[in-house]
């Protein structure tokens, strides 16, 4: 039986998956397929490469706050700009370039330099071409059955491919691969199940993120994040009904990009997998 892993996007919380990771392999649990979209992807692809789930915590770790704090100016520059001239500016927006090139390196230090050169597990990851409004796949490995589609593409740069999935509108850039201009894959598709069950996973877990309750004392970014997880998880309804187990990891109120709490949405990774390994076990058996 081939087990595949779906991965959610959800900003740094997205760190949580390498905890689930990690459980899986402790108790013995081997990841055969792996796909991920927006945070998922930068878990996924690293997972694929043949990084362990505690040292891509580790790279988290040591690269988060220089991945989320530069090559950008303040976004309140593009939201004035739209206020008084009607025309929205992209310099208020993050490049990405930075995340890009961190990942760029971390390929080659194994390598590799196109998603295509992975010899590892398969791996997918997902992202949208605002242009024509349509899902694209970077893949190492394309279907039998999708081998006439353009939309996977198997020759593009891992930094590139995990830039254009982690492209949240409104916070980073598009990013431009030939004639595409990428966006966040969770435009269309929050938790990649079926592209992952193509990869030819006989039995998928997809992980995403409880939305947090909204109280009184809540502030906007908690609106925002609640909105964000509201919008993944109805836009993957129709993925997520394809899994075979949904792990749905709770992260107490983290930021998209609040980085001090990478510790703790590890934490909250490794504990949700572990609460739930005897119901994964047992969907696994069926």
């Amino acid at each position: 039986m081939k087990l595949g892993v779906a991965l959610s996007g959800g900003g740094i919380r997205g760190i949580a998956h390498a905890g689930a990771l990690k459980a899986l392999e402790d108790n013995g649990i081997k990841v055969d397929i792996i796909g991920g979209t927006s945070s998922g992807s930068l878990v996924a692809s690293l997972y694929a490469m043949g990084y362990s789930p505690y040292y891509i915590y580790i790279l988290f770790k040591k690269y988060a706050k220089e991945l989320t704090q530069i090559d950008s100016t303040p976004i309140i520059s593009g939201v004035g700009s739209f206020m008084f001239n009607k025309k929205l500016s992209m310099k208020g927006f993050k490049t990405g370039e930075s995340i890009e090139q961190a990942y760029q390196n971390l390929a080659i230090r194994k390598g590799i330099k196109n998603v295509g050169d992975i010899n590892g597990i398969p791996l997918v990851i997902t992202a949208v071409d605002v242009k024509d409004s349509k899902e694209y796949i970077f893949t190492n490995n394309i279907p039998d059955s999708e081998k006439s589609s353009k939309q996977y593409i198997t020759d593009i740069p891992i930094g590139k491919a995990v830039r254009a999935s982690s492209s949240f509108p409104c916070i980073f850039c598009p990013c431009d691969f030939r004639k595409h201009r990428f966006l966040d894959g969770g435009v269309l598709d929050n938790v990649p199940v079926t592209e992952v069950k193509k990869q030819g996973a006989d039995k998928v877990i997809a992980i995403n993120f409880k939305a947090d309750d909204i109280k009184q004392e809540s502030n906007m970014m908690d609106i925002a994040m609640r909105i964000i997880d509201i919008m993944g998880n109805k836009i993957s309804e129709e993925s997520l009904e394809m899994s075979d187990f949904i792990l749905t990891i709770q992260t107490d109120k983290t930021g998209l990009l609040e980085v001090d709490k990478l510790d703790e949405c590890y934490k909250y990774g490794y504990k949700a997998t572990v609460q739930a390994l005897d119901q994964i076990r047992e969907s696994l058996d069926k």
